[in-house]
Order: structure tokens, then sequence, then C-alpha cells
């Protein structure tokens, strides 16, 4: 194997599905009765016919993503799910430890409140846009974005969204320009778009992405 096909093996894959035919009864019981134990236990405990979807759905593209790239049961992957859709990235490596964080959200209405709390310094990337369309399409890029990190990190929430900043130049891809003293690695972003009214983000310590994210039919 040469050397660029040692690289595109170990890259972080994300692929895309949509759960609307979760929604069914019939379909969600036959994926429900495929997904493990500890995940249909998860899902009973969901009220929201949707939300028990996303759960249900997330596993079981998480189960065909990992065939699709033959990927071990101990690779590293992160899933995430918003409205119709759910996310997952998986990289697979066995020899070089490294994180993993993806995020996906529906584009609704602007939250101006949550930006002059939470994005420091990016909400003037986001405020300075001349319509309201795309300061909603800026905020909604770096919420994935920030989740992403915050995911891969392995602290989620508890890091929180003003400890880090992150910097979007049109013509590069986004990078950490402040990020907390106790992290240490270097991360790298990616996104993505699937033809959705949603915002796909996705994190790692790996620099090698794939290009396209994959759709997948559950």
């Amino acid at each position: 194997m040469g050397q660029d096909e040692k690289v595109f093996d170990k890259m972080v894959r994300t692929w895309i599905a949509d759960v609307s035919s979760l929604y069914e009864e019939s379909t969600y019981e036959r994926l429900y009765r495929a997904a493990p134990e500890f995940r249909r236990e998860k899902a009973d405990r969901i009220r929201s016919k949707e939300h028990r979807a996303q759960s249900i759905g997330a596993w079981t593209l998480y189960e065909k993503a990992r065939l699709m790239c033959k990927a071990s049961e101990e690779a590293i992957f992160n899933l995430s799910h918003s409205g119709h859709f759910v996310l997952c990235s998986i990289e697979d490596n066995e020899t070089i430890p490294v994180k993993v964080g993806c995020d996906i959200e529906e584009i609704k209405k602007l939250h101006t409140k949550l930006i002059k709390r939470f994005l420091t310094s990016e909400q003037h990337y986001i405020l300075e846009k001349q319509t309201e369309e795309e300061r909603t399409d800026a905020f909604y890029r770096f919420w994935v974005l920030k989740e992403s990190f915050m995911k891969a990190t392995r602290y989620g929430m508890r890091l929180g969204l003003d400890t880090f900043e992150i910097q979007c130049d049109p013509c590069e891809a986004p990078r950490l320009i402040m990020q907390p003293d106790m992290i240490k690695e270097q991360y790298y972003f990616k996104e993505y778009k699937a033809g959705i009214p949603y915002k796909i983000a996705v994190c790692s310590t790996n620099s090698f992405f794939a290009e396209e994210i994959q759709k997948v039919d559950l």
C-alpha cells in the first residue's frame, strides 16, 4: 500500500441519513429490534416519536457506515442529529489516538441573545452581515463548528462556547484562534453541504477529511 493510500485509509469520513422513514411504526420497529440493548433502552426513555427516530436512526447509520468503511468496533466515531437528519463521523486509526466530533443543525431562526452571550469576538462576523438571512446562516455556521469542537475534545458543554474562538476566512478552512489552556492538541475543521437547509461541521485532530459527505438510506 502506497503512502497516499495509507493517508486515505485513515481519513475522517462522514455520513448523513434522513430518518423520516422511521416515523412509520413498522420501519422503526424493524430498526429498533436490530439495535443493541443499551440503544433500545435509551430510545425507550424518549417520549417524542421524532426524537426516538433520531436515536435509533443515528445508531443504524453508524452501523451501516462502519461496515461501508470496514472500520473496527474500536473505531473512533461521533453522532449528531437535528430535525429529520442524523450524522455520523468515523476515523479508524489503531496506531495514533484521534479525536472526532460532528454536529448538524437545522437552520431556523436567529438567536441574537445566544450570539451576544456565547460567541465572543465571533459575534462581529455575524452581526455585520447585511441581511437577516446572512446573519442566520453565519450564526448556524459558527454553532456547528463550535459544537463539533466541544464534542471532539470530549468536554462537551462543560467547555463553554465562550472559552474558545474560531476564525472563518472566505477562502480558507475554519481554524481555532483561541482555545482553553488544558487542550493541547491541534484541531482541524471540515464543513459539508448536503443540499438541505442544515449546517454540518466535523472537527478532528486528524487533518485528513473525506471531500464529500456520503448519503445513506436507512
